[in-house]
């Protein structure tokens, strides 16, 4: 599948939604995702968190660097297992500018809070077909089922002016 940069950041926070995720935390899964691929890193990182939910590394990465962010030091080590390379992409999906790279177990950050960073120009994104299935099947999860108790209750359009 190939998709705008936008879809497949949404898809991907859906995904993450679909299979557990707080919405803050699928939101910050979806940046990262997006990073993860247009830096070349192996989608079957984003396949393999997405199957921990509703623990794993989509759950803990965000909450460990906003911990350090919070500190104010702008040197952090996260521990990088058990998928470094997903580890990075958070890191480098941040709001500001920040340095990351691997050393044994560990992801180094310098973090420079006070400048942004620098947008990451991209128009189309190769999502490899069994992770946009498998994203699209648990994005799905989020859909309200297609029955008149569910268009009673609210869902849908078209049974009020007001819809």
């Amino acid at each position: 599948m190939i998709g705008s940069a936008n879809e497949v950041m949404t898809l991907a926070a859906k995904a993450a939604r679909g299979a557990g995720a707080p919405v803050a935390l699928a939101a910050e899964f979806g940046r990262a995702a997006l990073h993860h691929l247009t830096t070349g890193r192996a989608a079957q990182d984003l396949a393999d968190a997405l199957d921990t939910l509703p623990e794993g590394p989509i759950v803990t990465l965000p909450l460990l660097l906003m911990a350090h962010v919070e500190t104010g030091n702008h040197h952090a080590e996260l521990p990088a297992s058990p998928l470094p390379d997903l580890c990075l992409s958070y890191a480098e999906a941040q709001g500001f500018q920040t340095t990351a790279h691997l050393l044994k177990d560990k992801v180094i950050l310098e973090m420079a809070f006070d400048i942004p960073r620098p947008p990451h120009p991209v128009s189309r994104v190769t999502l490899p077909d069994t992770l946009a299935t498998k994203m699209q099947r648990l994005a799905a999860r989020l859909l309200v089922p297609e029955t008149d108790a569910s268009r009673r209750a609210g869902a849908g359009a078209g049974l009020s002016d007001n819809d």
